[in-house]
């Protein structure tokens, strides 16, 4: 299952999950290009030499499609596009009523906006290369029906759903379309998301759990790996829980 030479893209590179994706797939051969609005010199020094950084907004239609030319000028071609680009930690919670119409508005355009932005932008490339494969990370959020986050839930669930139906569409290009749902992972957003609430909030995530400790970032690279790799090229379509066995599938 080697990743060596594939070309692989990452959203949301510049830290948490999206570093730790850009440094262990580097490590295990992969050529990056991590994308992020924030500046990925420490993922991109992290990968390996043969990686290299893109300022990117999903939101932007265009931003995305530069991701992806820069990305066939220095490889010429894209194997792999790890969609992890997400609003979560400055998201501020509450019942669904008390939601601010501004944060419903930018969970909607970073978390599935984004990743429509770009699947649109890596397709062709895909294609003209004879497939490929997206992963897009959905979350326990939407799985489980995580309440006083109904935009981030929400937003997850879209993930799903578009990961299924963008499945079917590109089956016959030979491109898998798959999510990963994690539970909270020990990172700057879940820090953030959690604020005066992170020591419960994660007591309470651990109980649930049948494995019943904190997950890392780390722990969800061999799943992605997997994914991206030849070892899954009959899976698609599928939402693959990295939740301790929270949620049982």
């Amino acid at each position: 299952m080697s990743l060596v030479g594939k070309v692989v893209l990452i959203t949301g590179a510049a830290r948490g999950l999206g570093f730790e994706y850009a440094k262990s797939l580097g490590q295990a051969g992969a050529l990056i290009v991590a994308g992020d609005v924030s500046d990925c010199s420490d993922a991109v020094a992290a990968a390996g030499k043969d990686a290299f950084g893109v300022m990117l907004d999903v939101t932007d239609t265009a931003s995305c499609d530069s991701m992806a030319e820069r990305a066939m000028e220095r490889f010429g071609r894209i194997d792999a596009l790890i969609n992890n680009a997400a609003l979560y930690g400055s998201l501020r919670g509450g019942r669904f009523n008390q939601i601010a119409e501004t944060d419903w508005d930018a969970a909607m355009a970073v978390n599935v906006k984004g990743i429509w932005n770009c699947c649109k932008a890596v397709v062709p490339a895909m294609r003209q290369s004879g497939g490929g494969s997206i992963v897009n990370i959905a979350s326990l959020a939407a799985t489980y029906g995580m309440p006083f986050a109904l935009h981030y839930t929400t937003s997850k669930a879209a993930v799903i759903g578009l990961t299924r139906g963008l499945a079917r569409e590109l089956g016959r290009d030979s491109i898998r379309v798959n999510a990963v749902a994690p539970s909270a992972v020990m990172t700057e957003g879940t820090v953030e998301f959690l604020g005066e609430k992170y020591d419960r909030g994660l007591e309470v995530i651990r109980a649930a759990q049948s494995i019943q400790r904190t997950l890392e970032p780390a722990d969800l690279v061999g799943t992605i790996g997997w994914l991206i790799g030849d070892g899954s090229k009959f899976v698609t379509g599928q939402t693959i829980a990295v939740d301790g066995g929270t949620v049982m599938l």
